[in-house]
This record gives C-alpha cells, structure tokens and sequence, in this order.
C-alpha cells in the first residue's frame, strides 16, 4: 500500500471548503498556516509538491458581496477573476515562510485535450519543479464555460497528476475515506482502507454525483481515481479541515488508498510507444550513445529528418545505420527541425529568428 512518506512527486487537491468558512465566509488563515508547514516538511525530504487548490471564486464572492446563491457565468466569471488575485497571495504569504516560491498555473479542460497546449503545461511544470518551485493550479474560471471546464477540482487534479507524471494524489476531502453508502445516511456504512480495484460493485456504491459529500460527490472521485491509477499514480481520499492534514496522514489518520500496480513513468512510455509516428530523425552516433544513457535529444545530434509532423507528434527515432532505437515526442515543427538540424542549442535563435527549446526529444518524452 502506498504511504506518504514514499511520495516521490505529490499532488494534493484543496476544495473551497477547506480554505474559506461556510458560513462567514472568512479565510481560513490558521488552517492554511498549518498545511504549508505540512507542504515545507515534505519537500524538505526531496518531495516534489504541486497543490490543485480551489478557492478563486468563494473568496471572490465575498469580496464583491455576491449573494450566497448560484451565480450567473458572468458573475462567477468576475468573482474568480477578483478572487484569484487574494487566493495566489494567500498562498504566497503562507509558503514563504518557510523559503518556498510558488507559481500560479491557471488551466482548462482545452490545455489537456489539445497534445501542443498539454505538452506546453507539462513543459512549464516541470521547469518550476526544477526551480524548486511549488505550482498552485487552478481551473481558468474567469473565462472558462461549460464547454471547456473540468466541473470539477478532482477531476483536474487526477489530470495535473498525470501531466506531471506524480506518483501519488492526495484529495483533501469532508469525509475521511470511500465508504460502501453515505455515512451521515447510513450508520452502518464501512470504509474501505485500501481499493487495489474499481469494479462496478464499487461504484455503485458511490452513487450519484449530488451525494451531498463535496461538491462534485464520491462519483467524481472515483473517476479522478481511475484517471490517476491507470497512469501509475496512486490517489488517497482523506479528511482535510483538521489542522495539519498532510502530518495527520502520516500519523495514521483515517484514509482510503486507492492503488494502482503500473509506474507513472511505465505507462507514459506505454503510450508514446503506441502513438502512431507523423515522421523521422534520424542520428549521428554520438547523438545515439547519448540517448541509451539516458539523456534528451539535441538538434546538434540530428542528421536528418523526415515527414511532416508538428509539435507535440510523435517521431521515430533511427540511429546512422538506420535501425530504430524508438520514439518520442517532438518539439519542434518539422519545418523547425530541418532548419535546426546539426545546430548547437545557442545556435537555434539565429536560425529560426526565435529563441527555441533546447531540445528537440526530452528523454521524458522517449520511448526507447
């Protein structure tokens, strides 16, 4: 079973509940304290820490004495485009403290579905986590619609998880685990400590998505479950209001694990391997050594290309006798890539007229 502790790259999803009073309506200073000392001992044992934190438009609702109703999209359109200002703040102010920067990364259901957005998200992640940076995502409600939202906070952490190729979400919920019915309907309800699968006896056992439990119920945690562990990212489902629920988790507050038996680094490869290919680099030797020990993919070390692909397609990789060593991700046109072909990476500028990434395959992008 999955612990904390192991995390390696952690997700945690924070619900509007957890950071702003119900019923005044206040932020909920002490609780966020308390959880950016959770976030600042993790990361001090070398965890990397994305947080997919709600929050935008309760605070801006309050500020601008919206009533406590359904809003029009306009509406809530505002009230997140003022609450997003105080909730990045907010957090600003509770992380550094302890000597954490952090970034605000504002997305959409389009940034995942379209693969030239999906890999300019994942490319960005990963910088700030280089950095040592702690990313605070949150869905673009200020001009996000219906058609191109998540509806959902869990969903777009299970999404973010799989981006950054985490191994672990967590999802700080109201309630303290997946139990077999509602436990504030049915006293007789029993959670589950561990789920290694999701059969439809379990989700069953979920019901409907208004179940009154978040806002988005226990079914859409279920599906943010089957998004997460079918890339390799294990999720937990565990109480979130106390003060230091991360710590409290590692104490061994009550949760539900929800397990997943492929690596997050497998399965990515899994799929870019199973990508049909748009075209063709091929390698000097050098460029071929490189890339069997483990490193991205250069311009400087490509000695040709082929097709027609654009950024973001899939290419095969072929060393100089032409046999295929695998494939990876491009990202560059092909256009760019015959133009950069043979260039060192601070020839790239002069040749395309921009500046360029410095790699034309990053190795996280290969499937050998």
């Amino acid at each position: 079973m999955a612990t904390l502790s192991s995390a390696q790259r952690l997700v945690v999803k924070i619900g509007s509940a957890l950071l702003v009073d119900k019923v005044t309506g206040a932020f909920r200073a002490a609780w966020m304290r308390s959880i950016a000392e959770d976030i600042a001992a993790i990361r001090a044992r070398g965890t990397d820490v994305i947080l997919v934190s709600s929050g935008s438009i309760a605070l801006g609702r309050g500020i601008l004495r919206l009533p406590a109703t359904t809003l029009p999209l306009e509406q809530s359109q505002a009230a997140a485009a003022v609450g997003q200002i105080r909730l990045a703040r907010e957090w600003e102010d509770a992380l550094a403290p302890h000597g954490i920067t952090t970034a605000q990364v504002l997305v959409t259901l389009e940034d995942s579905a379209d693969r030239r957005r999906y890999l300019n998200q994942r490319a960005t992640m990963e910088t700030l986590l280089g950095f040592g940076v702690v990313p605070i995502v949150n869905e673009n409600d200020t001009i996000a619609t219906d058609e191109i939202r998540y509806g959902d906070n869990d969903r777009l952490a299970a999404q973010v998880a799989v981006t950054v190729g985490a191994d672990q979400l967590i999802l700080l919920s109201d309630v303290d685990g997946f139990y077999s019915a509602n436990p504030s309907q049915d006293p007789t309800a029993i959670r589950y400590d561990v789920i290694d699968e999701i059969t439809p006896e379990i989700e069953a056992m979920a019901g409907d998505a208004g179940s009154g439990l978040s806002k988005g119920g226990m079914k859409t945690k279920l599906l943010a479950a089957k998004t997460a562990t079918a890339a390799g990212c294990a999720m937990a489902i565990t109480e979130g209001s106390v003060s230091n629920p991360l710590a409290a988790l590692e104490q061994g507050a009550n949760v539900t694990w929800f397990t997943s038996r492929v690596d997050p680094h497998a399965a990515r490869k899994r799929w870019i391997a199973a990508m049909k290919p748009c075209g063709v680099v091929t390698l000097d030797a050098g460029a071929a050594r490189a890339m069997a020990e483990g490193r991205s993919l250069l311009p400087v070390g490509v000695t040709a290309t082929e097709g027609e692909f654009g950024r973001g397609d899939p290419v095969v990789i072929r060393d100089p006798r032409g046999a295929t060593l695998g494939q990876g991700l491009t990202r560059y046109t092909a256009d760019e890539a015959r133009r950069i072909v043979g260039r060192h990476s601070w020839e790239i500028e002069e040749a395309l007229g921009y500046p360029g990434r410095a790699v034309l395959i990053h190795r996280d992008d290969m499937a050998l």
